[in-house]
């Protein structure tokens, strides 16, 4: 049997159309069926901090469990102070996110997650990854690393070299796959340092969604792990629901 692996940045849920329809970006997770997706831009940015995707939607949607990191962003309305004319427009608010820096894993329904965490990332702006490692139900375990990395090449290589260094301090043995926006507009970069233990898996370009011509989402395997098929999913819902396409893979170990 093989596994499907897919990295989606989907823009805070805001499609090419410039409308937020978080139920757009379930669509395309449920045209492609992954076992395991990697998200990147899941939260707002500003403001709540909010997930993109409501929870109670992706519970609604039924194919999907949100990994949680038990992590949350600094927000401006941290430094409210509870007052009661302030403490029920507060309660109302959504402020809670899905992922650590807009990255989040989504797995299907009654995978098992044996550990998760969340990795902060060198950079002079916000960024970080998240790791789960799961059991799925033939009992075949993944390490899974979804990532968002920066947009200049000497902290994107400085980030490589972070997760590498996380991946390799893991204690248990276990195949791994690296997902997500690697803002890597040319072969080389940061994808060599992955170079030293993974290789890059040929998806095609991602981005932009309504003419591709970069391959920015990558998804990155370990050592013994086989590539059966991978593409760029490109649907008419895929192409309005986000500026990236998502990226997939099926794979054996």
């Amino acid at each position: 049997m093989t596994l499907t692996v897919a990295s989606f940045n989907i823009r805070k849920a805001i499609g090419t159309d410039r409308k937020r329809r978080p139920d757009r970006v379930l669509d395309v997770l449920a045209e492609i069926d992954p076992h395991v997706v990697a998200l990147q831009e899941a939260d707002k940015r500003v403001g709540t901090r909010a997930s993109a995707i409501p929870h109670g939607l992706i519970d609604d949607h039924g194919l999907f469990d949100a990994i949680d990191f038990d992590v949350s962003h600094p927000k401006l309305l941290d430094r409210v102070p509870d007052h009661p004319v302030t403490r029920n427009f507060m309660e109302r608010l959504d402020t809670r996110n899905l992922g650590w820096h807009g990255n989040a894993i989504l797995v299907k329904r009654g995978t098992k997650v044996l550990d998760r965490a969340a990795l902060d990332l060198p950079t002079l702006e916000p960024r970080g990854a998240v790791m789960a490692e799961l059991e799925f139900d033939d009992g075949r375990q993944l390490r899974v690393i979804g990532m968002h990395l920066d947009l200049t090449g000497m902290w994107r290589k400085r980030q490589a070299r972070r997760i590498l260094a996380h991946v390799e301090a893991r204690h248990d043995a276990m195949p791994t796959v690296l997902m997500g926006d690697t803002n890597e507009w040319r072969e080389g970069g940061c994808l060599d340092h992955f170079g030293e233990r993974f290789s890059a898996v040929a998806c095609g370009p991602s981005f932009h969604s309504r003419r591709p011509v970069a391959n920015l989402d990558r998804i990155l395997i370990d050592r013994g792990i086989e590539v059966v098929e991978a593409g760029v999913h490109a649907s008419h819902t895929a192409k309005k629901a986000s500026d990236h396409l998502p990226v997939w893979a099926r794979l054996n170990f």
